[in-house]
């Protein structure tokens, strides 16, 4: 069958970029494995170390990819993200689904198309632009000529975000700054966790503490290095990023950086340990969902998305000065403290990969049951579903009976 008389896929995804892999691509890899072979759209991608579900998958990749050095400068960039996801053009779908904390969400999608915006946070440089450059950008000239991009794609931001059929937060944290941000309503759904990769263990702890993060200044792990440093405490450090350099730098014998290591290897390192270190704020935060479903505990700076995964006291402890002697005193707490794995691993249940489906498959079929009532004609030869998932269908955009 001719190209344009081929029916338009039922269910597209699309996402910022596939360069580092992190919480938000776990979340869209979660998509992918429930609905295998649906397109994915995406700026750039970095085919190493990419997760088991992008190899093989139909990647729709953008001009992007063939600009200089994109893989490891995919920042210095950031004017040309909306233009790259224009270019794709019009797509036509029953249903889109787009993974955003950037400019994934301008993506142009056809007026039947039921569209849903899973924001992980709105666009960082542009809405919390003074504490995102003074973390990420050394020079004040260049900190300078992004300031006087920020009022227009600000603009694109919001306009992009306004053509959206469902706008949805992946933490309570993150929808009050959509409202504050873009003055968009916005419903909770919090990330898959793939809580089937740990097991809780009653063998006792080993002798570090863990960080498990992209080394990127707004995360703070220099808060937990000098801790670390300052107690002569042991602490292991897994993940990679731009700030690994100045980490090192400052940190004693007693801290280990590893890099950038398998699942395997990671879940080797968080069942021996004796508690997560989640020193910044973050919009929801994977890393401490993943701990607990192993029964560890986490102690985490009592902000953002760890006062929605972490009970304090019975799962981990907060704290709450951004001075080191504040997590000192809590993972000080921690270490006194007995924990039950089994209560800890339960907390982390609430945040399943089923659970997220199945609020996901709510809100699709929701969003294409509008669409389908507000358009004048209704498409034929469309079938009734999208994919197979075990816990519900993706619906198409007819009505679901």
């Amino acid at each position: 069958m001719a190209p344009y008389l081929q029916k338009p896929p039922e269910l597209v995804v699309a996402h910022d970029y596939l360069i580092q892999m992190g919480g938000a691509e776990r979340v869209v890899a979660s998509m992918l494995r429930r609905q295998p072979g649906v397109p994915l759209y995406t700026s750039a991608v970095r085919p190493q170390g990419l997760l088991p579900e992008f190899q093989g998958a139909d990647l729709r990749v953008s001009w992007m990819q063939r600009l200089p050095r994109i893989t490891t400068c995919f920042k210095r960039y950031f004017p040309l993200y909306p233009q790259a996801f224009r270019s794709f053009g019009v797509v036509h779908a029953g249903a889109a689904w787009v993974s955003a904390s950037a400019f994934a969400k301008c993506m142009r999608f056809s007026p039947s198309t039921a569209t849903v915006l899973y924001c992980h946070s709105p666009t960082r440089f542009l809405w919390d632009c003074d504490n995102y450059l003074r973390s990420e950008i050394k020079s004040k000239l260049r900190r300078g000529v992004v300031r006087s991009m920020v009022p227009a794609l600000r603009g694109i931001d919001r306009r992009a975000v306004g053509r959206f059929d469902v706008v949805v937060a992946n933490s309570h944290a993150v929808r009050r700054r959509i409202w504050a941000n873009y003055e968009v309503k916005a419903e909770v759904i919090h990330p898959p966790v793939d809580i089937k990769r740990f097991s809780t263990s009653n063998e006792p702890a080993g002798d570090y503490h863990l960080v498990l993060s992209r080394l990127v200044g707004y995360k703070a792990i220099d808060r937990a290095v000098l801790a670390f440093t300052a107690m002569n405490k042991r602490l292991v450090v897994i993940g990679e990023g731009p700030d690994a350099p100045r980490l090192q730098k400052m940190a004693g014998a007693c801290v280990e950086f590893l890099g950038s290591l398998s699942d395997k290897e990671v879940n080797r390192w968080v069942a021996g340990c004796r508690s997560l270190i989640f020193p910044g704020e973050e919009d929801f935060g994977i890393a401490p969902v993943e701990v607990q479903a192993a029964g560890r505990p986490v102690v985490a700076l009592g902000k953002g998305g760890a006062l929605e995964t972490v009970i304090d006291g019975e799962t981990g402890f907060f704290f709450h000065d951004a001075a080191p002697e504040a997590l000192i005193e809590a993972v000080r707490r921690c270490e006194a403290k007995g924990w039950d794995p089994e209560r800890i691993r339960r907390n982390a249940e609430r945040f399943s990969d089923e659970e997220f489906h199945r609020q996901t498959s709510r809100l699709i079929g929701e969003a294409v049951r509008g669409k389908a009532a507000s358009c004048s004609v209704r498409q034929e030869g469309v079938s009734p579903v999208i994919g197979g998932a075990d816990l519900g269908a993706y619906p198409s955009r007819h009505d679901l009976a």
